[in-house]
């Protein structure tokens, strides 16, 4: 096993969730949210190098790195796991951030805390767009992968996803998946996604919208009878309506609105919460593509009312992040000073929590 090798596997073995390698600093990694550091030895601006062009697939890509200056692709460690890396120059030397991604059964709707009865309902949906959003190490990822393998399981459907770099690996059951990386296999998103409709998909993955030519090349898709999953950084549902809305210029927000609220089947935003007694839980703000919800998207006038809607709308599993902090309270899974500090709004999760304390 090489020295890179050695070294990720035993900060696999400590916890670690991302990896830090830089010149002139011991290896750190961030585990359970706060980054330590380990051992005393500092890595040499060699060492990096070394380490870099030994993940890298060929020279090609080792030159397109050293002439962007940064690049982001993946990395395996058979019986370990694999890593998203992103390598990038930082005071003239090479340096490394490395996100684990173990290698394990892709875990289940109840196993990442997944309410099964909305997930099911999304897997159903034979054209349509679902986003999944939320900050960088939320767990995008892993959500998008167990929707993946319970349609893979399920269904006999053709699957196409575009990643950027891929993380987890899918093999075929009752469903059919090609899985094409950034860089790779195709040259952007919105590339591959023109490519992808002409693959005969049901379901096409597109690890990010990251850009106007993605969104529209998306909701084109999604309206015309595939059903599209992507991901957004975005905090709740209000703000990735307006995020999708703010790529296109003012004349043409109109139209994409309407083609925005026809397509929309759910927004599904979450983050990764300190649980109380170690670890993490998942909390999530849950939108559905409801009536309501449609017209509250088409009119800019009503976007707001989107959060009353969701308040609303529980009986359907919809909910909003600060509802959901509440019942993680409730159920001993979150303290309530967490609670408070992730809050959208804590003087609203004080008054529920109340409420529901004192029903």
């Amino acid at each position: 096993m090489s020295v890179l090798d050695t070294l990720l596997t035993a900060l696999v073995k400590e916890g670690a969730s991302d990896i830090h390698l830089r010149a002139g600093s011991s290896p750190a990694a961030r585990v359970n949210g706060i980054i330590r550091r380990f051992g005393d030895t500092r890595l040499a601006p060699e060492h990096l190098v070394e380490f870099t062009r030994a993940m890298l697939p060929n020279e090609e890509v080792w030159q397109g790195f050293l002439s962007r200056r940064e690049a982001d692709f993946a990395y395996g460690i058979a019986g370990v796991g694999r890593f998203r890396v992103n390598a990038y120059f930082q005071r003239g030397t090479v340096g490394l951030i490395m996100r684990v991604i173990e290698e394990r059964p892709i875990p289940s709707f109840s196993e990442l805390g997944l309410p099964a009865a909305v997930f099911n309902e999304l897997a159903e949906y034979e054209r349509g767009l679902v986003l999944v959003t939320g900050p960088t190490g939320s767990g995008k990822t892993t959500t998008l992968a167990s929707l993946i393998d319970h349609i893979n399981t399920e269904q006999p459907v053709n699957i196409v996803t575009l990643e950027d770099p891929i993380e987890i690996l899918h093999r075929d059951k009752a469903a059919m998946i090609s899985q094409r990386e950034l860089g790779l296999d195709t040259l952007s998103f919105a590339n591959g996604l023109r490519a992808a409709m002409r693959q005969d998909p049901d379901i096409i993955l597109i690890g990010e919208m990251r850009d106007k030519e993605t969104v529209e090349a998306a909701l084109s898709a999604a309206q015309t009878g595939h059903l599209v999953l992507s991901t957004l950084h975005t905090q709740d549902a209000i703000r990735t309506v307006n995020r999708i809305i703010d790529f296109f210029a003012p004349h043409e927000r109109g139209q994409i609105r309407l083609a925005l609220s026809e397509s929309i089947v759910g927004i599904v935003s979450q983050r990764l919460l300190a649980r109380q007694g170690g670890g993490r839980v998942l909390g999530m703000e849950i939108m559905l593509g409801t009536p309501t919800i449609r017209e509250c998207i088409k009119d800019p006038e009503r976007t707001d009312e989107i959060k009353q809607a969701l308040v609303e709308g529980s009986v359907r599993g919809m909910r909003t992040f600060d509802q959901h902090l509440v019942d993680l309270v409730l159920d001993g899974q979150l303290a309530q000073e967490e609670a408070l500090a992730s809050a959208t709004s804590p003087h609203e999760v004080k008054l529920m929590l109340m409420k529901r304390q004192y029903a």
